[in-house]
């Protein structure tokens, strides 16, 4: 747990469609570096309290926005109409990815020079790699948590929570051995079932669909995941990590498999440890000792 709280700063900014975007500002006295966190498919930014208040206490400003359709976006944009959180509208995916990217200009103009790190969970790591894929990168790292190399064989695009469902009855067993998470999952009315094929529709999940290319710059890549993650596990992030060494030309890839932990290793029984490995990581990275 950290050792004081950080003020969460509540803006917004609107894109190129007239959306206006929800994000939120967690700064240190005086930051080193900046990360900007990008959430997985029917959550917010919010869920990320904890890991926004560790990164602040090891120096780092956190940016992180509600996409498009989901928390205070969703909300704004659907004009109160909760049975809508997760649908995208206007713009699709390949908006909400731009906004990943209008929220980093942001970040640097506010703190120019900083390194930066992309920290992508779940549908957010996945549109990392989209973006990875797409030519030259703002960031100095990437991490990706909860995610899988992106082939129909290799990430699971049917019920997340089959394996799981005999552990509980909220649904939401898949994400974390704690059943505490499930349940703040369910009865929150800003989350909603991970059907994304429902929510985005055939085109855009398909567009979540790929293979690394080519990563420009090249960058310090940290993938980490639980080997019981129903989306890809360890099998998965093997397989991804071993494309970006090879496909995506990188030098530094990691992988960090943690035994027995689901898909939000951030929430996880050994969420600390996933912490704190996570901010060793960047520090070595950033700020290596020579």
């Amino acid at each position: 747990m950290p050792k004081f709280t950080a003020e969460r700063q509540h803006r917004t900014f609107t894109d190129s469609h007239g959306v206006v975007v929800h994000y939120y500002v967690w700064m240190p006295g005086k930051p080193k570096g900046v990360v900007q966190l990008a959430h997985g498919v029917g959550e917010h930014a919010l869920r990320y309290e904890l890991l926004a208040q560790a990164l602040v206490e090891a120096g780092y400003a956190v940016y992180a926005d509600d996409h498009r359709g989901h928390g205070q976006t969703g909300v704004e944009y659907w004009k109160g109409d909760l049975a809508q959180i997760g649908r995208l509208g206007v713009g699709g995916l390949r908006a909400t990815q731009q906004n990943l990217l209008d929220l980093t200009g942001l970040a640097q103009t506010a703190h120019p020079g900083l390194p930066f790190v992309m920290l992508g969970h779940s549908w957010g790591s996945l549109m990392v790699q989209n973006l990875l894929n797409q030519g030259a990168h703002p960031w100095s790292a990437v991490v990706l948590t909860g995610t899988a190399l992106r082939t129909p064989t290799d990430m699971n695009g049917g019920d997340l929570n089959a394996r799981h469902k005999h552990l509980g009855d909220t649904g939401a067993e898949w994400l974390s051995r704690d059943p505490a998470v499930a349940r703040a999952f369910v009865d929150d009315p800003l989350t909603t079932d991970a059907k994304i094929l429902k929510l985005f529709g055939l085109a855009d999940g398909l567009r979540l669909f790929g293979r690394p290319k080519r990563v420009q710059p090249p960058v310090p890549l940290l993938i980490m995941v639980g080997d019981d993650d129903p989306l890809g596990g360890e099998k998965s992030a093997k397989k991804l990590a071993d494309a970006y060494l090879r496909r995506g030309d990188l030098a530094d890839v990691e992988l960090v498999v943690y035994p027995g932990a689901r898909h939000e290793v951030f929430n996880e029984t050994n969420q600390a440890e996933v912490r704190a490995d996570l901010i060793a990581w960047i520090d070595d990275r950033l700020f290596p000792i020579t």
